[in-house]
């Protein structure tokens, strides 16, 4: 049989295979270089950037949950400043495409401000629109819990779509929440407002409490729950988007190894996202390109896109 075909077509962007890194797991990829090759990633997706640095939340901020992990990182970066000055030059040299995730802290007009500068960038394959973060507090109280999302409301999630798409000519990819009672509304607004792809999920709202203490293991009490733990919940909303818009899909959530991925595939998704397992198995990425490589040669599929919504039911 032929060589298999991984190539994928985001918006404008032609990735040699649909191997993502979530934004967030993976540092601003120099963290990674000593255990894999990098150019042989799909895409790289940035730590999220906001206009001014954010220092993050308090500690402790992460902790271990049966079959995955809680964060409450709260956008910690160097702002977009320091981002394209320090961090984008050694981004430039992998090789692979570069996304930048972006977030608003206060004002969704930052969203606008912060894309504009980066279509001006070369460099910069693309923009996510991180609308989706659970771990920015809207209060200064730590018992309050976040404010609601962007991603949490259609009107919202189409203004923001709908400005940043008038200052930029990137491939625009919008990260859903699944903290929301209907997902595909959301995406169906993201879409109408013109993004070129949608990314799903990012982490559910959750806790952790330690029974000795009496107290959250999270300084702010509540989190973002990842890895397998949520997998099924991420694929089930994967399969739902993927019915309901055209965008290629990016599906996220607990994808730990070839088959975790390959069913993202089935549900519907263009691309895969790992997060969690880079902390796990740094390996992990370049150990599901190989596996679904091996998995389209045994099945004798010659490419891809023939595996994409491609579910028996």
């Amino acid at each position: 049989m032929k060589q298999t075909n991984l190539e994928v077509k985001i918006g404008k962007l032609r990735l040699k295979n649909p191997m993502m890194v979530a934004s967030g797991t993976f540092g601003y990829a120099e963290e990674f270089k000593d255990f894999i090759d990098l150019r042989q990633l799909g895409a790289i997706v940035t730590k999220t950037i906001t206009l001014a640095p954010r220092q993050g939340n308090p500690m402790p901020r992460t902790c271990e949950t049966p079959a995955g992990m809680l964060n409450s990182i709260g956008l910690e970066n160097p702002g977009i400043d320091k981002f394209i000055a320090e961090k984008l030059p050694a981004l430039k040299k992998i090789g692979a495409p570069v996304i930048v995730s972006i977030a608003s802290e206060d004002d969704p007009q930052e969203f606008t401000a912060l894309a504009r500068r980066l279509d001006k960038l070369k460099e910069v394959a693309g923009i996510e629109l991180n609308i989706s973060c659970p771990n920015i507090r809207g209060t200064t109280s730590p018992r309050h819990h976040v404010t609601r999302l962007i991603a949490q409301d259609a009107k919202a999630a189409d203004e923001v779509v709908r400005a940043v798409r008038k200052v930029t000519k990137k491939t625009l990819i919008t990260k859903l929440s699944p903290n929301v009672t209907d997902i595909t509304e959301i995406a169906l607004a993201a879409e109408k407002a013109g993004t070129d792809a949608v990314s799903l999920v990012n982490t559910f709202t959750a806790m952790s409490i330690n029974v000795e203490t009496r107290k959250p293991k999270i300084a702010l009490a509540v989190a973002g729950l990842s890895g397998p733990a949520i997998r099924p919940i991420a694929l089930r909303m994967v399969w739902e988007v993927y019915q309901k818009i055209s965008v290629p899909i990016i599906g996220m959530g607990g994808i730990m190894d070839t088959s975790s991925a390959l069913e993202f595939f089935l549900a519907g998704a263009s691309c895969v996202s790992v997060g969690t397992a880079n902390f796990i198995n740094p390996r992990a990425t370049i150990e599901i390109i190989a596996g679904i490589k091996q998995y389209l040669r045994e099945n004798k599929i010659k490419d891809i896109k023939a595996l994409i919504g491609n579910l028996n039911i």
